[in-house]
């Protein structure tokens, strides 16, 4: 088996998600963004999923959220235990700040919070991506949005010297 075959052979999904990710994200102005915009169009999905009724008498507002998180932590979990483990943190925090949000000022204000925060996020992204000179990654692949803020959290345990 050649070096190369081997090297593609033993390197994980997410490793080659995140090579190709790289590829799309280049420029250090538009990794910047990104460093900030994911997260934030991360938290307004949340939100916007939260601010969804809840049917019925037995469940609560933010089930919608709930289960969008839990799905979205399986799949990171399975392709990396430690990044699993980040982004669980990372959506805890998320859904307190949602919750507080909701609670503290209703969800009519969580909307609305979480639609300027999509807006201006995904905004800011185009932009990058016209720095970058390439089109968004999820435009080939919609796998790509879940890909997107793993391979932030991956790029701060990089800095902080942790695997994942």
């Amino acid at each position: 088996m050649s070096t190369v075959a081997q090297t593609s052979f033993e390197t994980r999904p997410i490793d080659r998600w995140f090579a190709s990710y790289s590829a799309d994200h280049r420029n250090a102005t538009n990794q910047r963004i990104h460093v900030f915009a994911v997260p934030a169009i991360l938290w307004s999905v949340i939100a916007l999923l939260w601010c969804i009724p809840a049917p019925g008498t037995w469940f609560k507002p933010g089930i919608w959220a709930a289960m969008a998180m839990f799905a979205a932590m399986l799949f990171y979990y399975r392709a990396s235990r430690k990044l699993g483990l980040g982004m669980f943190a990372q959506f805890a925090v998320f859904a307190l700040l949602t919750h507080w949000i909701a609670q503290s000022f209703g969800l009519t204000v969580l909307l609305w919070s979480a639609v300027g925060v999509f807006v201006i996020a995904w905004i800011a992204q185009f932009i990058g991506h016209k720095i970058e000179g390439k089109k968004p990654s999820f435009l080939t692949d919609l796998t790509y949005l879940l890909i997107g803020p793993a391979w932030v959290l991956a790029k701060l345990y990089r800095k902080l010297g942790w695997s994942y």
